[in-house]
């Protein structure tokens, strides 16, 4: 296992698409919803526990083998938005072709012919993660950073927030980050014996209406 390859799928300089969405942060500055630090951090730590809890289970399970095609059902279950079903296939499909470049293997390649307009990102980078020697845990970890890493970033831009606050938040919330990828693979680790309804299922009402609004706009920042 190498934990150099964990960095690397982690590092936001990855080019899996991920710069150009905000993981609802535009829809919540337009909203009023965030208009500091204090309520970016409010709003990390719910989607953290929310959205990076679902994607953690979904990505290790991938890790451990489950059917990807269980598991991009699951996903779909678990997205009642079809703005965010677009956003989660389109940012899955940019990580197959930076995965496919990075970590070549069969899986891969059978996950692209299976879903040529991309499969949910947290299942792609389970996969992914499989094919670079990761574990569960670090599926885990990579998509519930992602969960709150993005939102911070793109608030930077959205507010003009000082980047040292968006990085404090990241830090502050290092150990709710620790506590959901240990449940999020012990979610994952029951699939084996109960199936994908052992995923949780944790949703965030705000999220999916902001993303419709969001998708209406004529303009906007981030396409996400």
């Amino acid at each position: 296992m190498s934990r150099a390859a964990l960095l690397v799928l982690a590092d936001g300089r990855f080019p899996a698409g991920g710069h150009a969405h905000s993981g609802g942060a535009e829809a919540a500055v337009k909203a009023g919803r965030i208009t500091s630090a204090a309520g970016l951090e409010d709003f990390c730590r719910g989607r953290l526990h929310t959205a990076g809890l679902v994607a953690g289970a979904l990505a290790a399970a991938a890790v451990l083998g489950v059917e990807p095609r269980e598991l991009d059902a699951a996903a779909d279950a678990r997205t009642p938005s079809p703005a965010l079903r677009l956003a989660a296939r389109r940012l899955g499909r940019q990580l197959m072709r930076a995965a496919r470049a990075s970590w070549p293997s069969a899986e891969l390649d059978a996950l692209a012919q299976e879903f040529p307009k991309g499969a949910h990102q947290p299942v792609v980078l389970g996969v992914a993660g499989r094919a670079a020697g990761l574990g569960p845990m670090d599926a885990a970890y990579c998509a519930a950073y992602e969960s709150v890493s993005g939102p911070a970033t793109a608030t930077v831009r959205l507010l003009s927030l000082d980047p040292f606050d968006a990085t404090g938040i990241l830090a502050r919330l290092a150990p709710e980050l620790d506590r959901v990828a240990d449940a999020a693979v012990e979610a994952a680790r029951r699939v084996t014996d109960e199936g994908v309804d052992a995923l949780p299922a944790a949703s965030g009402p705000l999220l999916e209406v902001g993303a419709q609004w969001h998708a209406t706009w004529p303009v906007r920042l981030f396409a996400s």
